[in-house]
């Protein structure tokens, strides 16, 4: 391909990066109004289902009598005693909450603004993922091997994986706002600071493994940054949920936005099914990276910034797995182990990238 229509293709990518960060700007206004109107609605499905439990513990355990016969020899029967029964709940107190509604809270309005956001949103994305698939075939090699590139391609991934979910008619709705806040900031970034002119790689890591190692970091950090934005929303409702159970009152605002998100257990369940199916993947990630570092430079493992951080974010989201399956650190406690491991992903993508020298600098700003 010549350099005008390489020049041209690339021009063309950054038009459509534009015109998607328009759409997903629209898409965060009908997101907003779906919010807004869904805050009319009265649920108070939390307070219910908790009130409800706490008094049925509260009653005193049912007794019901059971008459053992013991035949005799002779004949005669001999009516033992009776032993108690003791019935109780068969699953946990918060078990019982049911799911919020959605953003829209069961408003006409509120869903009217949540299908447009919805569908703006899937506009954008396709702008997005043209705009990725441009810069791709201008550059004539895998589009994530700078900053710039890296950050179009991760948000672009984890608008993918949430509509995938919708998709699949998974209870993801509570994600949009958060998600398109997040990307029109990534975008942002992107062409006011990171932006790169496309250029070729060096020789050396013009290779295959640029398509298996960072197309596998892309899609993992996309995946957990879903599972993060779930466990802090958890920490969020666990919290209302607890004040609503000991008696308390949440705030107005809080009762509205927290009630219509699903019940802390869901949203805990959310992030640690997705983290544990990512976990293999970033582990082969950094493998696959280490068998790169060997064919670029000769070596697999050197202590190189990007590769201690990388093994951090393991060993971090190593420790919240192992913390899921160990009494006494569920909940609360493997949810701040999960945030840690997302905070290290970040440092590993942008702090060392900016400010720490490295092998990896090639893929600077």
């Amino acid at each position: 391909m010549n350099l005008a229509m390489s020049e041209e293709l690339a021009d063309l990518s950054n038009y459509l990066i534009y015109s998607a960060m328009a759409v997903y700007s629209l898409a965060f206004l009908a997101h907003i109004a779906e919010w807004l109107f869904g805050s009319r609605s009265k649920v108070a499905r939390t307070a219910a289902a908790l009130t409800a439990d706490s008094e049925a513990a509260a009653v005193p355990a049912q007794r019901s009598t059971i008459s053992v016969t013991v035949r005799g020899k002779g004949g005669a029967t001999d009516v033992l005693e009776r032993p108690a029964v003791i019935t109780r709940s068969a699953s946990p107190l918060r078990d019982a909450v049911p799911d919020g509604p959605g953003p829209s809270g069961g408003d006409e309005k509120g869903d009217l603004y949540g299908r447009i956001a919805l569908s703006l949103t899937v506009l954008a994305f396709l702008m997005h993922f043209s705009a990725v698939l441009v810069r791709a075939i201008a550059v004539e090699r895998a589009p994530w091997a700078n900053m710039y590139e890296f950050s179009t391609a991760f948000s672009m991934t984890a608008v993918a994986a949430y509509l995938l979910f919708l998709l699949a008619k998974k209870n993801v709705g509570w994600l949009g706002l958060p998600l398109v806040t997040t990307v029109l900031l990534d975008l942002g970034l992107a062409v006011a600071v990171l932006y790169t002119e496309s250029t070729q790689l060096v020789p050396a890591l013009d290779s295959v493994w640029l398509w298996i190692h960072v197309a596998l970091a892309i899609t993992c950090g996309a995946l957990m940054y879903l599972a993060v934005v779930s466990t802090v929303l958890f920490l969020f409702r666990d919290s209302y949920e607890n004040k609503i159970a000991s008696g308390g009152t949440p705030g107005r605002l809080a009762a509205s936005v927290l009630e219509r998100l699903p019940a802390s257990v869901s949203l805990d369940k959310f992030a640690y099914r997705i983290t544990a199916a990512v976990f293999p993947v970033w582990t082969f990630t950094i493998v696959a990276g280490a068998i790169w570092a060997e064919n670029a430079w000769g070596r697999y493992w050197g202590w190189d910034p990007k590769e201690v951080w990388a093994f951090i974010t393991w060993v971090a989201y190593a420790a919240y797995l192992h913390a899921r399956a160990t009494a006494g650190w569920k909940g609360r406690k493997a949810a701040y182990l999960g945030i840690a491991g997302f905070v290290c992903y970040l440092i590993n993508y942008y702090g060392v990238n900016m400010f720490v020298n490295s092998l990896h600098s090639y893929s600077g700003v």
